[in-house]
């Protein structure tokens, strides 16, 4: 029988597990604690914690461990890139960065990802599968003890589609922000999608006060397809809307990702078709210019023509920045150090 993830358990399902098996109800207290406060991966470490009941919850459960396979710190502004083995053999990336605010980690939620993004690297080998809630906190807990920080901001956009993996997303909001663990305020929290509409209107209905990031990328249908597979599925003006909806039910500001690519959406007439898109509508523009991927014919915008995509923008009254590009001198475009080692891998068996 393949065991369950334990540190995947919302604080309720814990507790009743550990009543089910024959605990009382504080256990869950000190077991909860040990996965999420003090980041124990190994039943051996809940000293406090009777054996008996550790063994009972051991036939059904495991807590699936990350291993740090490598990592790549920057020499330019600290950003640190890591590599994760999952305990299947996956492996999965993410980021840590520091800012003047504090400090943030950029999290998978997918080994991979299905989304088939044209300037994506994590997508080029599609996704190996979904991540537990408890492998999406364990990179937090893991960067955490790398590195000896706390951490202020979290930002659910690393390989994979968050609200592809909407049960293990839900049940990671919830243990990241509840007080029994690192008890993050939801507005530190991101999460990021490229547009899966239904999954949005769910998401607001929970009205979680997270910041929501749409990957736009382009603003008109036609531009976007040649892009993004998924606006074949959902049209631009469904995806707009669907954030207008969020709006009202959350009271949160919208974020627009847009990563400009030479001559494919960096035009005056872009950022016009752009401005239309959102006109009314309350939100950010986020601009970043494309980190180029081996075997993808992608550049990144000239500098001018990024910031006259700004000014364009921000003449029409709409709130923008330029990403700060952080990790410039390592592996920059997500799924780029898991795709390089998986080869090397591959080539050490041949």
């Amino acid at each position: 029988m393949m065991k369950k993830d334990l540190r995947s358990l919302p604080y309720e399902q814990l507790k009743n597990a550990v009543t089910e098996f024959g605990g009382q109800k504080y256990r869950a207290d000190q077991i909860y604690r040990w996965m999420h406060v003090q980041g124990a991966d190994d039943f051996d470490a809940m000293t406090n914690v009777p054996k008996d009941l550790l063994s009972k919850l051991s036939e059904t459960y495991e807590i699936f461990r990350l291993k740090k396979e490598t990592v790549q710190i920057s020499q330019i502004d600290g950003t640190r890139k890591y590599l994760f083995a999952l305990h299947d053999g996956n492996m999965i990336e993410s980021v840590f960065m520091r800012y003047e605010h504090g400090n943030s980690v950029c999290v998978s939620s997918q080994a991979g990802c299905n989304m088939g993004c044209r300037f994506c690297a994590s997508t080029i080998d599609g996704k190996a599968r979904d991540l537990t809630a408890g492998e999406m906190l364990g990179q937090i807990y893991g960067i955490m003890e790398d590195t000896g920080e706390k951490i202020s901001n979290v930002v659910v956009m690393g390989s994979g589609e968050p609200l592809e993996n909407y049960v293990n997303l839900i049940a990671f909001i919830e243990m990241l922000t509840d007080e029994k663990g690192l008890h993050l305020s939801q507005r530190n929290l991101t999460v990021s999608t490229c547009g899966l509409v239904e999954k949005i209107r769910e998401l607001s209905a929970h009205a979680y006060q997270l910041t929501l990031a749409i990957s736009l990328h382009a603003a008109t249908d036609e531009k976007r397809k040649a892009l993004m597979p998924i606006a074949n599925r959902y049209p631009l003006a469904e995806l707009i809307g669907a954030c207008r909806d969020y709006f009202e039910k959350t009271g949160r500001r919208i974020t627009f990702e847009y990563a400009l690519i030479k001559g494919e959406n960096d035009t005056e007439e872009d950022a016009q078709a752009l401005r239309d898109l959102i006109a009314g509508l309350n939100c950010h523009v986020n601009l970043i210019p494309v980190n180029p991927v081996p075997g993808r014919n992608y550049h990144q915008s000239e500098k001018n023509a990024v910031l006259a995509f700004k000014n364009k923008l921000e003449k029409n009254h709409i709130n923008v920045t330029i990403r700060r590009e952080m990790g410039r001198d390592i592996d920059g475009a997500c799924g780029q150090l898991r795709r390089r080692f998986a080869a090397h891998f591959q080539e050490t068996q041949l």
